[in-house]
């Protein structure tokens, strides 16, 4: 069984790159909301976008173009938890969900995950995808 890792916080700088007015330092995030953005960064960035790591994010864009129903739905589902085991150490996945909303042309996805090394409980991260050019 692997060791997880124990830590006080985690601590990611704000992607907006604002300073604080106080010590003209970067604007940082901690603990629940560094994990979330990082998630929704691997989610949302497509292989080839980071530099020196082809196969970082999801493929999540190729699905958006599908028919809209329960299949694609699954298939976002599973990219999008293998891009988070693959890129986020610092949780461990409870569950990913997408459903399709007929109404919006979109999916909702839901990811619910543990933080390992700080006591919280388990984080909800919601939000929309739908296709665009």
């Amino acid at each position: 069984m692997p060791l997880e890792r124990v830590s006080q916080s985690f601590k990611d700088i704000s992607m907006t790159f604002q300073s604080n007015p106080l010590n003209n330092d970067l604007i940082a995030i901690k603990n629940e909301n560094a994990i979330a953005r990082s998630i929704r960064n691997i989610v949302f960035t497509l292989p080839g976008e980071k530099f020196f790591d082809a196969t970082f994010g999801s493929n999540i864009t190729r699905s958006l173009f599908e028919n809209l129903d329960d299949i694609s739905a699954s298939i976002i589902s599973d990219e999008i938890r293998q891009s988070i085991i693959n890129y986020e150490p610092r949780v461990q996945l409870v569950d990913v969900r997408s459903s399709p909303n007929y109404e919006t042309n979109s999916y909702d996805v839901t990811i619910i995950y543990r933080v390992i090394g700080i006591d919280v409980l388990p984080q909800q991260l919601e939000f929309v995808l739908q296709p665009s050019r």
